[in-house]
């Protein structure tokens, strides 16, 4: 047969404003659309069993066997697009809307889905709100007892070009986007407080080379040291999607680590000339602006993710030792009230230097390690941070 009818779970999405956002930029609008596809949006379909049928442009048809694989699939990709906004102006964000609706659909021979079905579920996603899930009556029956989330009724509505109306229910996500709102206005309008261990921002590396083309290149390099840097436990590093809302920008870096709420800022900046490629990276200390510690990198480009990974590898390794030894710096010129937990406890390395004063007995940080320091913690900060019950110092 060259085609066949079954009934089949349809999720439709597509881009809120995604002509605007073309307009704006196209290129970096479908850069980042690409990436979305491949690390988000992608991987979570596949995950729960979904197919996609066809690709519109900015949007997509997506088959499920269950309503409930389907409706799973929208609120993580809804999730994670919540967490990529972040940090990013109104104006810059990808938003998705999605339609879901249970129905009879036609499979054609080369597995496009035709039908009622597919046209109740993109005109469901486009009531969606943005950053929203609109499910039709007939999906909404399959989860309302499977998925504890809230649905909104809302009611009969007239679809274009479809003869019933049609029950329609949101999928509430507000609590995510409240959190994206928060979290948005800090980075945008307020400054954060400094978090109470070693903080660093990677700003995206300048492509230095004239060619839009290399961008892959620097923000790769930039990514892989968020990283790597995101592995070490002692130290708070700023997301991805936080930083590069600076991109492009000539921001002063003192105001930035203010608004991002960090010590210490990472700058640099990528060339590539034929076969060769230089990168340069610089360590700042935010309160003073001085800095700590830089590097240039010149490598033959062969193979470019080797190279970059090469390069990402040398820049954690020489920067893990420069922030301990600027941390210790950093809390020495601090009086012994005002070191807070991390100053008790750092951990344990040949570069810190000498101990911190201010203690009942001066003590090492490196070679005498937590548990000595902790006995030497003043009391209301040792209880606060939770190393030991109050009244038993």
């Amino acid at each position: 047969m060259s085609e066949i009818r079954k009934l089949a779970a349809i999720l439709a999405a597509d881009v809120v404003g995604y002509s605007r956002l073309a307009g704006s930029d196209e290129d970096r609008t479908l850069a980042r659309l690409r990436a979305l596809r491949s690390d988000v949006i992608d991987p979570t379909i596949a995950v729960h069993a979904g197919r996609v049928v066809k690709r519109t442009g900015d949007g997509a048809l997506v088959e499920f066997r269950s309503v409930v694989d389907a409706v799973r699939c929208a609120i993580e990709v809804q999730n994670g697009m919540v967490e990529r906004n972040v940090g990013l102006p109104p104006e810059r964000r990808i938003e998705f809307r999605i339609g879901i609706h249970l129905g009879d659909v036609v499979e054609e021979s080369d597995g496009d889905l035709m039908g009622d079905g597919v046209n109740i579920a993109a005109r469901l996603e486009g009531i969606a709100e943005p950053n929203g899930i609109c499910l039709s009556g007939a999906a909404y029956e399959q989860v309302r007892d499977k998925l504890k989330e809230e649905f909104v009724d809302l009611g009969d509505k007239e679809l274009k070009n479809i003869v019933r109306p049609v029950r329609a229910y949101r999928l509430s996500l507000s609590q995510n986007v409240a959190k994206l709102e928060l979290v948005a206005s800090a980075v945008s309008g307020g400054n954060l407080p400094l978090p109470d261990k070693p903080s660093i921002a990677v700003l995206p590396f300048q492509n230095m080379s004239g060619d839009r083309d290399q961008e892959f290149l620097s923000d790769g390099i930039s990514e892989d040291i968020i990283t790597a840097l995101s592995k070490l436990h002692w130290l708070f590093v700023i997301a991805r999607n936080s930083t590069f809302a600076y991109k492009g920008k000539s921001a002063d870096i003192r105001q930035v680590a203010r608004e991002l709420g960090v010590h210490y800022v990472l700058e640099g900046s990528v060339r590539k000339a034929g076969d060769r490629i230089r990168v340069t990276a610089q360590l700042i200390e935010a309160a003073s602006g001085t800095h700590v510690w830089a590097e240039r990198y010149d490598r033959a480009v062969s193979d470019i993710f080797a190279v970059q990974d090469e390069i990402t590898g040398s820049v954690v390794g020489s920067l893990e030792p420069q922030l301990y030894a600027a941390e210790n710096v950093r809390l020495r010129k601090r009086p012994t009230e005002s070191l807070d937990a991390w100053g008790c406890v750092v951990p344990p390395c040949p570069t810190c230097g000498p101990g911190l004063p201010g203690t009942t007995r001066s003590v090492s940080v490196c070679s005498s390690g937590p548990s000595r320091s902790i006995r030497n913690m003043p009391a209301p900060l040792a209880c606060s941070a939770g190393f030991m019950p109050r009244g038993r110092i």
